[in-house]
């Protein structure tokens, strides 16, 4: 058997040319692919570097610019803080641009344009100097040389500083002023060489060498302006210049926000708490570089300026009441030598709106009197007679008196061991008067409120007897007072608010408990007793106060545009108590000033129409050792619907004044409210 079978191929002699063909045509693709291969690796290993530094020095990023802030307006729509516009010289600094570069187009600069330079340091001058390629050259031939960098330059600034800046010219010093700027920008950021005084001169000249000095040009700048006065400039803050930058205790969050070093930002006050209003969106523009140098520009978004911001405030009022705060304090000065000032604080009770701030200090050395609205809010004194509404309300919410049945007889209150604390008009017993807890607040008693004190304390005083309460009764005095806003803060949408003073709890100082019963022991702001009147007033309501009405948007042409957010009143605690309780301390402050007793406190104000309720307050104070008063008043109107509430203190007079000046601001500031807000 065969297992194989020979297979014959026959071969046609005219074809036997093909195999070599074949071989000659995979010979040619060979070399092609040789060729490309070695093309390649001559592209990749000799110059692929080249090529990917080539890439990689063409780079588009965006960059982003400042915009204007937003402006805030009165409540009548004029502008309290504007923006004033000045053409500027800006400096756009490219990617990893050389400082030798920078030296020489600030020396290009220099010859169009002249900066102030008396704040350049030593250092300043002398890295300017050795930006110089030739200058840094010649430096480091008389030095001693180092193989650490950081340790040559050192040398190298030092050598300057002794021994090259003392000789630089004034041209070299503006240039030198011109190099700092833009050195001091970060890449792809902008930054103002000249941002206000450019003339008309440097603005051509720079023009027509703008294309020899790269990442220079004639941009825009803004500063605060203030065209209605600065009466409200505590209170409306400031913004930071590009010199100071952001604000080092808040530096790491801002630049987290996208801020630049060299922003202006809010540092004070309502710029400060409206920052993100006030701020706008930053423009945004892509820029192209090759080789780190900014080849071109392309505005992608021009920004845009920031919402403004609407206050409650009526400038023209406020600057009545600021005047009528001056004058009250610079003629209480002359005569009391340590009044440390006057404030005053008008709210609408319904809404908690503020109508005006206004405060004056004191220098106790000089007797200058300067403006100190935010002393309303930051300052706390120890009031007086004021806290008795809360102190009559607190005893009715406790139940130790009722509105049909709270006659106390106003007695010395003497207790064992100490001195009798008495009624300003009863200070020997001899005028002890039957008072119900109207007419008590209408003779402004102290022993009607040290008595209410000890039956909320569960003492039964008996003259001579020890005083032996719990220390309790002070957060139970004091948690009455709090819910009218009385030694807490009010809310007040401004930064930098106080929560007053609260002296000792301890069992040593019980008596002391007594004197908080009349407001002669713990200290308020003004913005407090304001809140508290505002609370009495509108039936229980306590509000917060508040300065800011509307954010708004801008018009085309620049002016205020229309409401995008309106402030609503925010009510903090509601006292939830029968009408009868307030019917009772209502009748108190009616009481005050149109009562029928000889002893009411407050028929100063019993002229003003409309017609007004209101609480007086004398505190015994100390100077050192040298005794004082602080004279205060609370005040609302109208009576029956009420629309206004006046907080008003004059802390630091001289012990026994015999002075009303509490009761004359009162009447002024009653006669420009209603001037300016009849309708």
């Amino acid at each position: 058997m065969k297992l194989f079978k020979k297979i014959t191929i026959n071969r046609d002699p005219n074809k036997s040319h093909i195999p070599f063909r074949l071989n000659f045509l995979f010979f040619i693709v060979f070399l092609l692919f040789a060729a490309l291969i070695a093309q390649l690796a001559y592209l990749q290993v000799d110059y692929g570097q080249k090529f990917r530094s080539t890439v990689n020095s063409a780079n588009n990023t965006t960059a982003t610019g400042n915009v204007q802030r937003g402006s805030i307006y009165d409540s009548t729509g004029r502008v309290l803080v504007g923006n004033k516009s000045h053409q500027a010289i800006q400096y756009t600094k490219g990617l990893s641009v050389a400082s030798t570069k920078m030296y020489e187009v600030a020396n290009k600069l220099g010859e169009y344009l002249t900066i102030p330079t008396d704040t350049l340091t030593d250092r300043n001058l002398a890295d300017y100097y050795l930006a110089g390629a030739a200058n840094l050259k010649s430096v480091a031939k008389k030095v001693k040389t180092s193989s650490d960098d950081d340790v040559l330059y050192a040398r190298e600034v030092a050598y300057a500083e002794k021994h090259i800046i003392n000789n630089l010219t004034a041209t070299q010093k503006n240039a030198a002023a011109i190099y700092y700027k833009m050195s001091s920008a970060y890449s792809l950021s902008t930054v103002n060489i000249k941002s206000t005084g450019v003339t008309s001169t440097e603005l051509a000249e720079i023009g027509e060498h703008q294309s020899e000095m790269p990442g220079v040009k004639v941009g825009t700048s803004w500063t605060r302006s203030y065209p209605n006065g600065t009466d409200l400039s505590s209170v409306l803050g400031t913004v930071t210049t590009e010199k100071q930058g952001l604000p080092s205790d808040s530096i790491k969050t801002l630049l987290a926000e996208g801020y630049s070093r060299d922003d202006s930002v809010g540092q004070s006050q309502l710029e400060k708490q409206y920052e993100n209003v006030l701020r706008g969106t930053k423009s945004q523009t892509e820029v192209k570089t090759q080789d780190g140098v900014i080849q071109k520009e392309i505005k992608k978004y021009g920004g845009q300026k920031g919402d403004n911001v609407q206050l409650t405030i009526n400038a023209k009022f406020q600057k009545k009441v600021q005047s009528i705060i001056m004058s009250a304090a610079k003629s209480v000065g002359s005569g009391n030598p340590y009044s440390p000032g006057a404030y005053a604080v008008v709210l609408n009770p319904k809404t908690g709106a503020v109508y005006a701030l206004a405060g004056a200090s004191r220098n106790l050395s000089t007797g200058k009197v300067s403006e100190n609205a935010l002393g309303t809010i930051n300052q706390s004194f120890v009031m007086g007679s004021v806290v008795k509404g809360a102190t009559v309300m607190g005893a009715l919410q406790d139940g130790v008196i009722t509105p049909t049945n709270s006659t106390l007889t106003d007695t010395p209150i003497k207790l064992a061991g100490t001195a009798a604390k008495t009624s300003w008009f009863n200070k020997t017993g001899n005028t002890n008067l039957a008072l119900n807890a109207s007419t008590a607040m209408e003779v402004s008693s102290n022993s009607y409120m040290m008595q209410l004190a000890m039956k909320e304390g569960n003492f039964n005083y008996a003259s001579g007897k020890a005083l032996t309460m719990s220390n309790s009764i002070f957060s139970k005095l004091r948690g009455y007072f709090n819910e009218f806003g009385l030694g807490v803060k009010t809310g007040i949408d401004l930064p930098g608010e106080a929560s007053g003073y609260q002296g000792s709890s301890s069992q040593s100082q019980i008596g002391k408990a007594l004197d908080l019963s009349y407001g002669n022991y713990d200290a308020y702001t003004t913005i407090q007793v304001a809140q508290y009147i505002a609370t009495m007033a509108n039936g229980g309501s306590r509000i917060a106060p508040h300065v800011v009405s509307a954010i708004t948007g801008t018009k085309n042409d620049g002016t205020q545009g229309v409401v995008k957010t309106n402030v609503r009143s925010r009510v903090l605690n509601t006292i939830d108590v029968p009408s009868s309780y307030f019917d009772v301390v209502h009748q108190g402050y009616w009481d005050v000033v149109h009562g029928s007793m000889t002893q009411r406190t407050g028929s100063a104000l019993a002229d003003i129409s409309p017609a007004v309720a209101a609480k007086s307050g004398t505190a015994e104070t100390f100077h050192g050792t040298t005794s004082t008063e602080t004279l205060s008043l609370a005040t609302y109107a109208p009576y029956k619907n009420p629309k206004v509430a006046i907080a008003i203190v004059f802390p630091g007079m001289n012990d026994s004044t015999t002075s009303k000046i509490n009761m004359t601001t009162a009447q002024e500031i009653y006669s420009a409210f209603w001037k300016y807000y009849s309708k």
